[in-house]
């Protein structure tokens, strides 16, 4: 309480009497300051707000920027950066301590809008959102694209008119959203959700005309690039002019400089398509002729290869007229080497004279002989006989001695495809049946797919 004035002393202020008193003449006088210093103690808490020490070398002064205003700023203020700020002095009557109640934030050197694109740029390359092993490739030529634009500017009248001349048959959804302001981050994350959960198509282009950095400020935004990684869709950004860069650039599977250049490098001119079409055409029906002429020549050494029957039997006869042949020398020479032996034998009976044994021994010999002989024609009226089934089988596998014994082979026309059942032609399709003697070219009047037996018996 102050003293009386009765009483002529000194006035004596209470605390709260004299910081009311000190607010009065600082938020008086000092209504919106400029300051320009260094943050230092910054924090974030959960309520919004944004707590400070602007300081110089020589002195500080704490500082708050409220949640409101906070909201606005497009960079997130760190230790150590140089800003000017604007605001008013105030007083904490609580502590006793006045600050600075900031209205606006700018670093110092660098535009607040480049120093946030480099802090969402170097968080995002963290977090790995801009690596090319996770982005998708562009299909060859897209059936249907959407694309995510202002349906007024110039980006969508040059994309359509690129597209339609080069290729005239693509289905191509707008969704039209706004590019620039507040809303249009937001506006663009819901068009990509709603393309990939409800429209069918094969590549999202995202994509605006030039601007300035603050034009452009929405395609920066975290949220923007973190759906267009979450996208299934590949997306191609072409946002700007070719010298301009954004974030979205960055995340995207295919960045084009421009919104002309996205169209010319995502659809490939229909002509130039023709033309490699039938340039693949001719390469394969180059391709196709050199290996039917290979396959011919394989065909000819094949069949070169092949032996008659015939042949086959007649080698056989020669083969067993060498061995009767063969056989009879043996056999001649056998017998010489036997008579041989037993007019040596005869000699020894001779000189010796065992009559007996002469007479024994002889008749073993005459035996042998007999045995010898009897065992080869055997052995010749085998192999005989074996031929005889071998020419018989020969014949009997013949397919004009299947013909001669009264059946036939149909084939289907023109392709002549052996008809094995009647499922296999149609009313009026042309058939032609091979007879022993002579063809018969028939027209088909009724499949009946039942067995031809089953006909016989029925006759």
């Amino acid at each position: 309480m102050p003293l009386s004035s009765e009483s002529q002393g000194p006035k004596v202020y209470g605390v709260q009497e004299l910081t009311e008193e000190i607010r009065e003449l600082l938020e008086g006088n000092l209504d919106f300051v400029w300051v320009e210093g260094e943050i230092s103690n910054f924090s974030a808490p959960r309520s919004g707000h944004y707590y400070m020490v602007l300081k110089d070398e020589n002195a500080q002064i704490r500082a708050v920027m409220f949640r409101l205003q906070a909201r606005h700023l497009k960079f997130l203020p760190e230790n150590g950066t140089k800003v000017v700020a604007q605001g008013r002095v105030g007083v904490y009557a609580f502590r006793g301590e006045y600050q600075l109640i900031l209205d606006y934030l700018e670093p110092i050197g660098v535009g607040a809008l480049a120093l946030a694109f480099e802090q969402v740029k170097n968080k995002l390359a963290k977090q790995g959102v801009f690596d090319q092993d996770i982005k998708k490739p562009l299909p060859f030529l897209p059936k249907r694209i959407a694309l995510i634009t202002s349906p007024t500017g110039a980006a969508v009248r040059d994309f359509l008119n690129v597209i339609y001349r080069r290729f005239a048959n693509l289905e191509i959804s707008i969704l039209p959203v706004r590019v620039q302001g507040e809303l249009a981050c937001k506006e663009m994350v819901k068009a990509l959700e709603a393309v990939n959960r409800d429209l069918n198509v094969d590549v999202i282009v995202l994509t605006r005309g030039g601007g300035s950095l603050e034009d452009l400020w929405a395609f920066n935004e975290e949220e923007l690039a973190l759906a267009i990684r979450r996208s299934r869709i590949p997306v191609v950004s072409a946002v700007g002019h070719e010298i301009d860069l954004t974030i979205c650039d960055l995340a995207a599977d295919f960045r084009a400089p421009t919104p002309s250049a996205a169209a010319e490098l995502m659809v490939a001119e229909k002509e130039a398509l023709s033309k490699r079409l039938n340039d693949l055409q001719s390469r394969l029906a180059t391709i196709m002729g050199q290996r039917q002429n290979h396959y011919r020549e394989v065909l000819e050494k094949l069949k070169n290869r092949l032996r008659d029957p015939r042949k086959r039997l007649a080698d056989a006869w020669i083969r067993l007229d060498e061995l009767q042949q063969r056989m009879a020398r043996l056999m001649r020479l056998a017998l010489h080497n036997y008579r041989m032996i037993l007019g040596s034998k005869q000699n020894a009976l001779k000189i010796h004279s065992p009559r007996r044994m002469m007479i024994s021994r002889g008749q073993n010999l005459e035996f042998q002989m007999t045995s010898l002989v009897r065992a080869m024609e055997a052995r010749l009226r085998g192999l005989k006989m074996h031929l005889t089934l071998l020419e018989k089988g020969l014949q009997d596998l013949n397919p004009m001695a299947i013909l001669n014994r009264g059946y036939s082979i149909a084939l289907h026309l023109p392709e002549k495809r052996v008809l094995k059942e009647a499922s296999g032609v149609h009313q009026g399709d042309q058939v032609m049946v091979l007879l022993g003697e002579g063809r018969l070219r028939c027209r088909v009047e009724k499949a009946e797919p039942d067995s031809g037996l089953s006909f016989l018996n029925k006759a």
